[in-house]
């Protein structure tokens, strides 16, 4: 699916500073950066991430700078940052770490940030693209949807990003991604679609615990548009919501036996507390295209790749979490 989403390696002159370089989205910013030719360094806590392995050759890899740091710490930080053309800061926990750590949530997702835009302001950065959350569509007024704190942080991260334009002119763009499906999503609340995919590959039972509508937002699909901000000077402090194609789990899961028909997969509990069907005319208005891929073609590209790296020895059943 990499070859689905092009990346300009000219629309850079510098090395380009991915924060949560180990996660899924920033896996797949790492593969489309380095296929294009374009200096990038790999920041995370973890100083040998895997999920960059899923996709990348081990010469791939081997051309990311790769820094081991903590992205609540300001100086680490501000090292990685320094020379940098832009920033694509991915760093998180997600709702149910947060939950189960409010303390270390709040490191993360809002001194994380800050220390994000304060490296930028003091390193001249003017390319900075921030994930925040569709999460954050909790503390809209008068909405319905479930409040948790990694909402509350991801829309406290909105509101640095709006300070920092207004008292220092760093520009920067934010993103609330829906619901991540891809290689590599294996993690939070909402994966359990491409956790589901993943086990119908390895022919390991699984329950999906929740049903209803979602969204089917490809991991290259937003890694793509992050690069797409990253790939300019910015303006202000826009937020935009990422939605991709709106599907629903039922629809998922048939498709999965379709594709696996000895496979048992199941769905329970109630519909994701989130809305699935946000509008991307405003965030593909603002970047242009950054690629597509429909729900359909998405779950069989990516069962197709789980089922490669199974044969490859290289993904296991007890990898089913």
């Amino acid at each position: 699916m990499l070859d689905r989403f092009s990346v300009n390696g000219n629309a850079w002159s510098g090395r380009i500073l991915v924060t949560g370089s180990g996660g899924c989205i920033g896996a797949w910013a790492l593969a489309l950066l380095v296929r294009a030719g374009v200096d990038v360094t790999g920041f995370d806590l973890d100083p040998a991430p895997r999920r960059p392995g899923l996709l990348m050759t081990e010469e791939e890899l081997g051309r990311v700078s790769w820094v081991a740091g903590d992205i609540a710490d300001p100086d680490a930080v501000r090292e990685a940052a320094a020379g940098c053309q832009a920033i694509i800061h991915l760093a998180a926990l997600q709702v149910p770490f947060c939950k189960a750590d409010p303390i270390g949530g709040a490191r993360v997702n809002v001194v994380g940030t800050a220390n994000v835009f304060e490296a930028a302001r003091q390193e001249g950065i003017r390319r900075v693209g921030y994930a925040s959350s569709i999460a954050a569509h909790s503390f809209f007024p008068d909405s319905p949807y479930l409040k948790t704190l990694y909402g509350a942080y991801k829309t406290c991260g909105e509101q640095i990003a709006a300070v920092y334009w207004q008292d220092w002119q760093v520009p920067s763009v934010g993103l609330r991604p829906s619901v991540v499906q891809g290689v590599g999503r294996d993690q939070g609340v909402t994966s359990k679609t491409t956790v589901a995919i993943q086990a119908a590959a390895l022919g390991v039972p699984y329950t999906v615990p929740f049903r209803g509508p979602v969204s089917f937002l490809h991991a290259g699909e937003v890694a793509s548009a992050f690069i797409q901000i990253a790939a300019r000077d910015g303006d202000g402090a826009p937020v935009f919501d990422i939605n991709g194609p709106s599907t629903t789990v039922e629809a998922i899961v048939n498709q999965v036996r379709t594709l696996a028909p000895d496979s048992n997969i199941a769905i329970d509990g109630d519909p994701l507390p989130f809305p699935a069907d946000l509008s991307d005319d405003p965030v593909r208005a603002h970047l242009g295209d950054y690629g597509s891929v429909a729900p359909a073609e998405g779950v069989e590209g990516t069962f197709l790749a789980f089922r490669a790296l199974a044969e490859e020895g290289r993904m296991v059943a007890s990898d089913i979490r």
